[in-house]
Order: structure tokens, then sequence, then C-alpha cells
């Protein structure tokens, strides 16, 4: 087979339905289309099986992404750092020691005192 063919190669054959054969048909005629589209399509129409190209020649764009004020960037990193510090310290809060006393509730402190005074 040669390398053109529609069953050669990768990718998706579609058999030529009545459906696919009168729309190719239709292409091949329409002057609308360019001359390369109608040979392409009178080309396929005679074949038992129409390769799928899921790549398309006018491709359709998205919106472009909003663009973020560097204002807007800084907070975010700095939200996003934070954030990862809070997560972090709630991950080992069982392993890590207490860093402030204050945190710690009066009668914990009150007995640490005594402790140290009565050594």
């Amino acid at each position: 087979m040669s390398s053109d063919s529609p069953t050669s190669g990768p990718g998706l054959v579609i058999s030529t339905t009545k459906p696919i054969f009168s729309f190719l048909i239709s292409a091949s005629t329409d002057p609308q289309l360019s001359k390369e589209l109608q040979q392409t399509a009178s080309n396929l129409s005679s074949k038992p099986n129409v390769p799928y190209n899921s790549t398309s020649r006018s491709e359709l764009s998205g919106p472009k992404p909003k663009e973020k004020s560097e204002e807007l960037e800084a907070r975010l990193e700095k939200l996003a750092e934070m954030s990862e510090r809070n997560a972090y310290a709630e991950l080992v809060k069982d392993v890590t020691p207490r860093k402030d006393i204050n945190s710690l509730s009066l009668f914990t402190r009150i007995n640490w005192g005594l402790i140290y005074m009565l050594w």
C-alpha cells in the first residue's frame, strides 16, 4: 500500500457510509470550497474508508488568560507561602516543640514553674 492510503498509518479510519459519501460528493462540487478541498473530497469519495484527521486547519483559539498585576502576583505568592507554612506547621505539630510559652495553658505553666523551683 502507498503511504497516502487512508488505511495505512496510525489514526482513526471511518467507513464511507451513505451520509459520508453524500457529504464528500457535495463537497467535491461546492464552489465555496478551495480547489484543493474539492479535489480531496473527490478522491476520498471513491475510497471505502476515510481517514479521520483530528487536527483542524483553522484551529479556534480560546480566550487569552487575564493578566495579573504585579501587586496581585506578589500578594498571591505571599498567601501561598503562608498557606504552605501553616500546612507544614499543622503536619509537624505533634513532633516539634512549641515555640511560644504563651501558647501553653496556665495550668501547664504553673506546673512547669513548680517543677523548676523544686529541682
